[in-house]
């Protein structure tokens, strides 16, 4: 599930992790402790060398200070005339301390933008992004992707956008853990925590109220994140307002995996999904021994390294086949068909972001025309927030391909959000 608005192809078969969202929403959230040392750079501001706590701010640089038409300039080619666009905007790339998903202490960047003369207390809307194997393609370090400019137009607006790059992405170190529900939430957390830090240097208090959303990978991540909030697993200060995921894979084993078997996706985004997953999640639950035992050669001799974020999603697919069918081997796809042991484990601690009862306004946005992430996602979604007695409207945006439903949907969420501020 790519970004939203890459015009290549994305990439995300589903919030997968390495820790079960339970186990977050019960304490993997919990403080760690450790040294680390965050990047800095021209106009940077070194602001701790070591830290004990997670979500500590250490670095901020200025990235981006926008006027009014500067900003309607960047987001008209993603989002349209909004009518939404009031005031300018100064973007920030921080670092914070965080966890890795075995608990230990890490580093993690992020984008927070914050508007001028839109009050000295603000809202905060949180962003989660989508499928991207590029370390330097994230909102904190490049503009024009849809990402920096999604958060730019809820700031514009008048909140404090908020936007982590995950782990691995950015400026943090390590590999992407692609997928994994637990650490996306626990790296949102802590950056909702180090937001409020750089806020108050700018004597701008961040309100308690999160308004949550996010857009493919990051669909599935805003549902789990959202879920911690209300848990209170992201700290006593904060608490949830309202959630609106776009377009995100939450069932990867009952929605997502069949609809690529059944070829009813697009091939090239299917190919660049499930070999990202598959790798990433071998990492975390050791799926297999050896890349041959599910990737076809010459790829399986490749693949590994081909996610090691230092590869543009355009190299990735240029290196694969055109189709999962060609990539993966027959042995793979079967387990795919009926998975068990730690490929089951893989799925099913992971599709758990709608597994529970929000107690604030939810909508699901989706496209019934999306050819990355299924149409089931989002009503396998719906139900299973049903199931917990709460009945959400599911918004479909058309049949339109999965990177223009960012783009008709993100206007649409900031109205919902607008709408019950007022």
């Amino acid at each position: 599930m790519k970004r939203v608005m890459m015009r290549s192809k994305s990439v995300a078969v589903g919030a997968v992790g390495a820790l079960l969202l339970t186990a977050t929403s019960a304490g993997v959230a919990s403080a760690a402790s450790g040294a680390a040392s965050a990047g800095s750079g021209p106009g940077a501001m070194e602001l701790g060398r070591h830290h004990q706590e997670r979500g500590r701010l250490l670095s901020v640089t200025e990235v981006a200070a926008l006027s009014p038409a500067q900003v309607q300039a960047a987001v008209v080619p993603f989002f349209g005339d909004t009518k939404r666009v009031h005031y300018a905007v100064t973007d920030y790339r921080i670092t914070y301390s965080t966890i890795d998903p075995h608990g230990r202490p890490t580093t993690a960047s992020g984008l927070v933008v914050l508007p001028a003369g839109a009050g000295s207390r603000l809202n905060v809307i949180s962003y989660d992004h989508g499928t991207n194997p590029t370390r330097d393609a994230v909102a904190s370090v490049t503009a024009g992707d849809g990402d920096r400019e999604a958060v730019e137009l809820f700031a514009s607006a008048g909140y404090a956008g908020v936007a982590p790059d995950y782990l691995g992405l950015g400026t943090g170190p390590g590999e992407h853990p692609y997928m994994d529900l637990a650490s996306e939430v626990t790296a949102s957390e802590d950056m909702l925590t180090a937001s409020r830090d750089l806020a108050g240097q700018h004597d701008v208090r961040l309100n308690p109220r999160v308004l949550v959303t996010g857009f493919s990978q990051g669909g599935a991540a805003a549902m789990g994140f959202a879920h911690a909030i209300q848990q209170g697993q992201a700290g006593r200060y904060w608490r949830l307002g309202a959630v609106a995921p776009m377009s995100g894979p939450y069932a990867v084993r009952t929605a997502e995996i069949p609809a690529l078997l059944q070829n009813t996706l697009d091939p090239e985004s299917e190919v660049l999904y499930i070999s990202y997953w598959t790798v990433a999640m071998n990492r975390l639950y050791h799926l297999y021994d050896n890349p041959a035992e599910v990737f076809q050669q010459p790829y399986a001799s490749i693949v590994e390294g081909l996610y090691d974020g230092s590869h543009r999603e355009q190299d990735i697919l240029s290196a694969l086949p055109g189709s999962p069918a060609a990539l993966l081997t027959p042995q793979y796809i079967a387990r795919l068909q009926h998975p068990s042991g730690a490929l089951l484990n893989a799925m099913k601690q992971n599709d758990v972001s709608c597994d529970w009862h929000p107690n604030v306004p939810a909508q699901i946005y989706a496209a019934d025309g999306d050819k990355d992430v299924a149409f089931a996602n989002a009503q396998q979604c719906q139900a299973q927030l049903a199931a917990h007695g709460v009945q959400v409207k599911l918004v479909d945006v058309g049949d339109v391909d999965h990177n223009t439903s960012a783009e008709l949907a993100t206007p649409q969420v900031l109205a919902f959000f607008s709408g019950i501020e007022h």
